[in-house]
């Protein structure tokens, strides 16, 4: 196997008795170990609304992550295209690559807006040499919830909504390009922005909009195991039948995601990624990602048998274990979906413990046949 870099998503999440603050401040910190560890990129995710998650604002934590750090890429995983406009996103990128230049990836989500393509049908579970491909989760439920539609309310303007996905990133790419031309014909030129040297990506978590419209384009493509393993499989195969070669890109390039938890043994590793089903149990339930609890609070959590099976197929796929461990099982996610790259993120109650896991990784991945090359 190639040699496979591995990258860092991280959520600043917030821990039970912690503050947003403390939160922030740890992701700045992490990133800095992620750099002295090795790790390729620094990716950070955007959340609104949860108790548990100060992930909110991906160019902040980028601006503050890149002045942090001086070698490691810093980027967005990925920003909510449904409530900007791709002019806003390109000038708060091309504000970063001015200030951290060569250094910034643009990851852009769908994060709704219409849909264009069909996702493909649901398939059963099954294991594909060794990996676990589980039943496709249906988040429908709670994207119509409550705290679904507070957010839309919040974050976008009164009555506005947002184009189809595929015009919006075409939009951001003619803007750095200094390609864009406005309905009326308008030639513009987005300052800062325009000759920016971001690298742009698209994140995805089926075969739907994102992967097709990534694969079209020509562009980097990242697969939401972690978020969605069901269609981690089906949204690579729609992203390589259609991909078209492009200036940025003469082959396509797939970076998968994991979220994975080292410790020094299995048993330790399972103890410290407790309370990881709490956790997702909070947010697919549609109340909003909790604080994540310790290991003492998440053993205690009222478990019934419809919350396990809300969150069968996270908790089941989460890559937890010792060094050995985690790198065979992510070896052999690389393997099955044919990731160039592997992008980890890692959430346990207490900071250290994710800063271990992290080293713990990098040491393990580096002395590998897969790091090595």
């Amino acid at each position: 196997m190639p040699d496979i870099p591995l990258s860092v998503l991280d959520l600043t999440p917030i821990s039970a008795g912690s503050t947003a603050a403390q939160a922030i401040a740890n992701t700045v910190d992490l990133a800095r170990h992620a750099e002295r560890a090795g790790y390729d990129r620094f990716w950070l995710a955007e959340h609104h609304l949860n108790p548990g998650v100060a992930g909110a604002s991906p160019p902040l934590l980028i601006g503050a992550v890149a002045a942090a750090t001086s070698t490691i890429r810093v980027g967005s995983g990925a920003v909510q295209t449904g409530h900007r406009t791709p002019l806003s996103v390109v000038e708060e990128f091309g504000v970063l690559d001015a200030l951290f230049p060569g250094r910034i990836d643009l990851g852009l989500g769908r994060s709704g807006g219409p849909r264009t393509h069909t996702e493909p049908a649901a398939a059963e579970e099954r294991v594909v040499d060794g990996v676990l491909i589980p039943r496709p989760f249906s988040p429908s439920a709670v994207l119509r919830g409550p705290r679904i539609r507070a957010q839309l309310e919040l974050l976008r303007q009164p009555g506005g909504e947002p184009p189809a996905y595929d015009r919006i990133v075409s939009a951001v790419l003619e803007l750095l390009a200094g390609e864009h031309r406005t309905a009326e014909g308008v030639d513009v030129h987005a300052m800062p922005g325009e000759g920016a040297a971001v690298q742009p990506w698209v994140l995805g978590s089926s075969g739907g909009d994102s992967a097709i419209v990534a694969g079209e384009r020509g562009l980097p493509f990242a697969a939401n195991y972690h978020v969605s393993p069901g269609t981690v499989l089906s949204a690579v195969a729609a992203y390589r039948e259609a991909f078209r070669p492009s200036a940025r890109l003469a082959e396509p390039y797939v970076m998968v995601s994991a979220d994975v938890v080292v410790a020094p043994d299995d048993a330790t590793a399972r103890d410290l990624a407790a309370g990881y089903g709490p956790w997702v149990h909070s947010i697919r339930c549609g109340a909003g990602a909790i604080p994540f609890p310790d290991s003492a609070a998440a053993r205690a959590y009222p478990w019934s048998a419809e919350a396990g099976a809300l969150v069968d197929d996270r908790v089941r796929t989460q890559i937890v274990g010792s060094p050995d461990t985690v790198r065979s099982k992510l070896t052999a996610l690389a393997a099955v979906t044919g990731a160039d790259e592997l992008l980890v993120t890692t959430i346990t109650h207490d900071h250290r413990d994710r800063i271990a896991s992290q080293d713990l990784l990098a040491r393990a991945w580096r002395d590998s046949p897969e790091g090595r090359g």
